[in-house]
């Protein structure tokens, strides 16, 4: 349960990173300080940021610069590229295309997703089934791209780690058939300077409005000098997350507050770009495996009451009820 937190937390995860693939890594003293800054931002947040990530800045701040260069580029280039259906919901999406909660956010996008071939998943996996359409223009996106992607997966995957130590004790509750074999998503998005009347698509001054993750950890690549995201603490306060050069932003989602049977809490946060600068934010979202039935661990229920809180829930079931309402 989120707090009355009134700024965001920023976690160190050098050591964590060192060790998180050692056998022994949970018996490991300097690991221990991690492990307690995860569960508390967790806990108390939902929100943290990351440094000593060990990914490069250079390739930070190259993620964005292409995606400048894509959302600079005429309609007609970018609708060349436009999701669809039939591509399983992947490609490219204009201003106000997006809804949440029935409201046309201000934001285009490009939508990815680990790719599904037909019949992985039998009938839970056909909506998603496609291959990401990556645009020709800047040339190198879609190498950049699948480097960003494998690195994020990877990072992901150990941060899991550290959590799944606060939470149960061991780093391997979420390996396995649990996210052994995670789904992952990407969005690309671009956040207009202003709304105008006559631009396509509705206009208001939400970049995107309030809502919660889907999966269990997200990574927020956003632009350096830009301050656009909000946080809501328990009060109902809006906190501003503003960049920090060299980290992402992280936040835990429903997934993960299921697997916690409430301990930890998937926060609300919003988008409103003041700024007289077009913002880029690339989102990196690490789920569970996509036919994973996620319920409460049996170590949270005892440390939260011995109540079970949630039901079980099939994190694909989940993710094709959102992508089904999420775009007008």
């Amino acid at each position: 349960m989120a707090t009355d937190f009134k700024s965001i937390p920023i976690i160190d995860i050098s050591a964590l990173l060192a060790k998180c693939d050692d056998p022994k890594m949970a018996e490991d003293p300097g690991l221990s300080e991690v492990v307690r800054q995860l569960d508390q931002a967790c806990r108390e947040a939902g929100f943290f940021y990351v440094k000593g990530h060990g990914i490069p800045d250079s390739l930070l701040k190259e993620v964005k610069s292409v995606a400048h260069k894509f959302f600079d580029l005429p309609y007609e280039e970018k609708i060349k590229i436009k999701m669809t259906a039939e591509a399983g919901f992947r490609g490219y999406q204009r201003v106000g295309e997006n809804i949440t909660k029935g409201i046309p956010d201000m934001h285009e996008a490009i939508d990815c997703y680990r790719e599904v071939k037909e019949g992985m998943y039998g009938s839970l996996g056909k909506t998603m089934e496609g291959y990401n359409q990556w645009p020709c223009n800047p040339q190198n996106f879609k190498e950049l791209m699948d480097v960003y992607i494998r690195l994020c997966t990877d990072l992901s995957r150990k941060i899991m780690r550290g959590i799944s130590l606060a939470l149960t004790g061991s780093p391997e509750e979420f390996e396995g058939g649990r996210a052994g074999d995670a789904f992952w998503v990407m969005r690309i998005i671009g956040y207009p300077v202003v709304p105008t009347a006559d631009g396509p698509g509705p206009t208001n001054d939400i970049g995107c409005g309030a809502h919660t993750d889907y999966g269990l950890l997200t990574l927020v690549n956003q632009d350096d000098d830009i301050t656009a995201l909000q946080v809501r603490n328990l009060s109902g306060e809006w906190i501003s997350a503003p960049p920090i050069s060299g980290t992402f932003v992280c936040n835990i989602g429903d997934m993960l507050k299921i697997y916690s049977n409430g301990l930890y809490d998937s926060t609300l946060h919003r988008v409103i770009n003041k700024s007289p600068r077009y913002r880029v934010c690339v989102a990196y979202f690490y789920e569970t495996n996509f036919d994973t039935a996620v319920e409460p661990l049996e170590t949270c229920i005892q440390r939260s009451g011995r109540a079970k809180k949630f039901e079980r829930a099939v994190y694909g079931e989940h993710l094709v009820s959102k992508v089904l309402t999420n775009f007008g």
